[in-house]
């Protein structure tokens, strides 16, 4: 992992960070790699707000992993900020190489300077191989999320 880069993602990089979000089940159905504009709209407005942070995980020039991290301020725990972790993804032929913790590694590592008190994230109750590798990492199944479609 020496060669392992993380940093801001550009516009050049969308095609890569979108064919991986695309790249499984869901993804599949969600997402549409031929068309690049309302991704790049949404870099642009990721790009403006300081508590947006896409990033991407690059080894010799190529893209090989993704995540998005949002820090929020609030009022519970006493003020506290917290740090969301949302939209990992790693590239097929990475997978099971140590990129993924790698990657969330530096996200914990990003919220703790960013002084957040707590990392969540959500995860597809399908995804059982990813509920285990964020329990390997310390994570905690410890609610139950709710989402509502617009």
């Amino acid at each position: 992992m020496e060669d392992l880069e993380i940093r801001d993602a550009t516009p050049g990089d969308l095609p890569a960070i979108v064919a991986m979000l695309a790249d499984d089940p869901l993804g599949a159905q969600r997402e549409s790699p031929h068309d690049l504009s309302p991704y790049l709209a949404a870099l642009k407005r990721l790009d403006a707000d300081p508590n947006q942070h896409l990033v991407v995980a690059e080894r010799a020039g190529r893209v090989i992993g993704t995540l998005q991290l949002t820090i929020i301020p609030g009022l519970s725990h006493q003020g506290a900020t917290r740090a969301l972790i949302e939209a990992v993804r790693i590239h097929s032929d990475e997978r099971g190489s140590g990129l993924g913790s790698r990657l969330i590694e530096w996200a914990v590592d990003r919220s703790r300077q960013l002084d957040s008190v707590m990392v969540q994230l959500t995860s597809d109750k399908s995804r059982t191989d990813a509920h285990r590798f964020y329990e390997r990492l310390g994570f905690t199944a410890s609610h139950e999320g709710f989402k509502m479609r617009l």
